[in-house]
Order: C-alpha cells, then sequence, then structure tokens
C-alpha cells in the first residue's frame, strides 16, 4: 500500500508510542507529551493564534513520518518576527493570516521539522513527501505563506533544496557549551579574569543575602513547589502586560508525563519559596523556559537562569545549554553566540521580491552584528 498523507487537527488519535517512535532526537519539545500537552490543556487556538494543523504520513495505518504544523491567525509566540510583513499586506489590502507553519509553539529551539519513522525511511522519499504536501496545502486553502522556525541545520538543507522560492533568514541565540568541564570553578578558569570576578560576586551576593537554591526534577518535586514555579512564570508574564498562554495543567501533564526532562530551580530564604525557573532537558541538551520572582533580588535571576543550568550541564554530563531567545548580557556569563534559521515560502510574487530585499539587507546588518558579538567574547585568549 503506497503512503499517504493527511492533515488532522488533534494528535488524540496517535498514541504517545507511535508518535514517539519518530526521529525526534531526543528533543522534548517534540515529545507527544509536549505536543498534545499543549492541546490537551487548552493552551493552543483562540487568543494564542496557534491552531493544530498536524501532518501524518502513513501506510496501512501505521505512522511513518509528521510534521508539527499549525495554522496561524497571528504571530504570537513565534520568536522569527515577521509583524511587519503582515502589516505591509494590510496596507495593500491582502491578508496575511492565515498562515501555515512548521514549528513548536511558544518554543524558539533547534530541532527537526521533518520527522520520520527510522533512518531507513529516510531514503524513501518521505521528507520530500512531507514537504510537498505542506506546500500543496497553502495552494489548495489559500495560505499567505508557510515558515518553517528554527530547523535543524541539515534539514535547513532539505528544505532549501526541495523548495527554491523559499526564502532564507536568520538569528543569534546564545548557547552554552561543555566544554568537559569537571566543575564550576573549571568553566570559570576558562573566562577572562574580569568575567571571573563578575560572575563569583553574583553568586557570592546571593549567599550573603541567605538564600538557598536548589536545580531538581518534576519527579523530586512536590506538587507545592511545581505551582509555585507556575505561579512564577504566571507573574512574570502579567508584569510585562502579556497573558500567561500556558496553563498550570499543562505544566503538571509535563510533570506526570515527563518528570525526568521537566526540571526546576527555586530559590529559598528561611524556607520561604521566593523565586523559581523552569527548563526542560534531551538529547543531551538542558532548554531554559521561564522564571519569575516574588521580590526583586539582584543576581538572583543569573543565579536561577544561568548558574544553576550551568552547574546542571556539568554535574550531569549535558553538551548544550540552550536559555532562550535574545538576551545579549548571556554573553559576559559564557554563552556564545550561536545561528538560527528559519524558511519562508512566500505566495505573492511582488511580496516575496520585496521581503526577499530586506532579508537580504538583515543578513548584512545580522553578520555585522555577530562581530561585534564575538569582539565581545568573554572567554581567556590563549596566551593569557
Amino acid at each position: 500500500m503506497s503512503v499517504t498523507c493527511r492533515f488532522t487537527d488533534t494528535l488524540a488519535s496517535i498514541t504517545p508510542a507511535a508518535w514517539d517512535q519518530l526521529a525526534l532526537g531526543d528533543n522534548p519539545f517534540l515529545s507527544h507529551a509536549f505536543l498534545f500537552g499543549l492541546e490537551s490543556t487548552d493552551c493552543l487556538a483562540g487568543q494564542s493564534g496557534w491552531y493544530p494543523n498536524y501532518l501524518l504520513a502513513e501506510r496501512d495505518g501505521e505512522l511513518l513520518a509528521a510534521a508539527p504544523c499549525y495554522i496561524k491567525t497571528n504571530s504570537m509566540g513565534e520568536y522569527v518576527f515577521d509583524w511587519a510583513w503582515a502589516d505591509a499586506y494590510h496596507r495593500n489590502g491582502q491578508n496575511y493570516y492565515p498562515k501555515l507553519l512548521t514549528a513548536v509553539p511558544f518554543s524558539p529551539v533547534i530541532g527537526p521539522r521533518l520527522l520520520v519513522s527510522s533512518e531507513e525511511t529516510r531514503t524513501t522519499g518521505l521528507q520530500q513527501l512531507l514537504i510537498e504536501a505542506q506546500t500543496e496545502y497553502c495552494g489548495q486553502h489559500g495560505l499567505s505563506s508557510w515558515h518553517i522556525n528554527f530547523p535543524e541545520a541539515g534539514e535547513y538543507a532539505e528544505y532549501k533544496t526541495a523548495n527554491g522560492d523559499a526564502l532564507e533568514r536568520f538569528d543569534w541565540q546564545f548557547h552554552w557549551y561543555n566544554q568537559n568541564f569537571e566543575c564550576f570553578d573549571e568553566f570559570l578558569a576558562s573566562l577572562s579574569h574580569k568575567k571571573r570576578k563578575n560572575i563569583r560576586q553574583e553568586r557570592s551576593s546571593i549567599l550573603k543575602s541567605d538564600i538557598d537554591c536548589v536545580m531538581q526534577t518534576a519527579a523530586q518535586s512536590t506538587e507545592t513547589e511545581l505551582d509555585f514555579a507556575v505561579q512564577c512564570y504566571q507573574r512574570t508574564f502579567i508584569s510585562k502586560g502579556n497573558p500567561p498562554m500556558l496553563k498550570r495543567e499543562f505544566f503538571l501533564h509535563l510533570a506526570a508525563s515527563m518528570p525526568e526532562q521537566l526540571l526546576i530551580s527555586l530559590a529559598r530564604r528561611d524556607g520561604q519559596l521566593i523565586a523559581a525557573a523552569i527548563f526542560l532537558q534531551g538529547g543531551g541538551r538542558l532548554y531554559g523556559r521561564y522564571w519569575g520572582s516574588m521580590e526583586r533580588v539582584p543576581a538572583l535571576h543569573f543565579e536561577l537562569c544561568y548558574y544553576q543550568g550551568i552547574e546542571y550541564c556539568i554535574n550531569h554530563r549535558l553538551s548544550v545549554f540552550e536559555p532562550g531567545a535574545q538576551g545579549e548580557h548571556k554573553i559576559s556569563r559564557g554563552f556564545q553566540p550561536t545561528r538560527t534559521r528559519s524558511l519562508h515560502y512566500i505566495h505573492d510574487p511582488i511580496f516575496r521580491k520585496a521581503i526577499s530585499a530586506y532579508l537580504e539587507q538583515e543578513a548584512d546588518w545580522l553578520e555585522d552584528y555577530h562581530q561585534r558579538l564575538s569582539d565581545r567574547s568573554p572567554f581567556r585568549h590563549p596566551e593569557s
């Protein structure tokens, strides 16, 4: 029987085992628990603008490949910013939304976007079939565009080869790389004297404030601790005038379904919880997600969100720490600029030409920006 493709607005009929046997690279954000958790705890659709439209490739009822697709009615939670493109469409009497997006909701995390069941199936053209199905879907449903956010570098080439009309875009995040450090002090030794001193002062200030910090898995955490971490996340978003899209039920779902991959770092003073940060881990990587505090304490954000994470990576032999999008202040704390990518298929030839010209200018600026970031490297020179 031949392979057929279909789109579905729910993963309810796909078992976790069937989905998770796809080549996810142990990326927790692509797991059935994460994606279906967003859907089943009412974090999507409505105000969020994320409407599930998963692409499935099947043969005789067996799931062979898939892509995490969504119909978007806004650009919220994407971290590849195209609001100006939407505005240009609107000013010219055209609709930019809805559009098709292949990505993970609210998660600027690099990972595979063409999910296949094994290395063997990669040779059968399944990835090409997925790409063609998504392209055809846009044409059949009159969507303005199709976007692929944060694909892996190798997969990025697959999209480019298969779809020459796709426009390339890139940006920079700040990631920490484990150089087989044995302890936090060994990591500090790789930094310049000034940066080492600054980090030691920041960590010392937390100790002098009688604040105890710990990082633990959801399996090691009480429901009270998990609830507090969620409250901190909500508090941060509300304080910035943004609605917290992820529900308490979603985090409790992750804690129950992936208790070793969900982590929280907690800060206490005199036994009282005062701040928390939320992380995920998988595939040898740690991912920083959300943080919040019930009081303002200098350097506490750096301790919970960065130094606790770096120490965890060293102690557990994780190779990379991705603390989230943006934030040049991460450079002075040992994080390095890392290229992220996206691809954009724009149906209208006039807008495609205009956006292409804009992206060329943006690329020049971003390369110059990277050079300026490199000049601020916190690491010791070999001769020092």
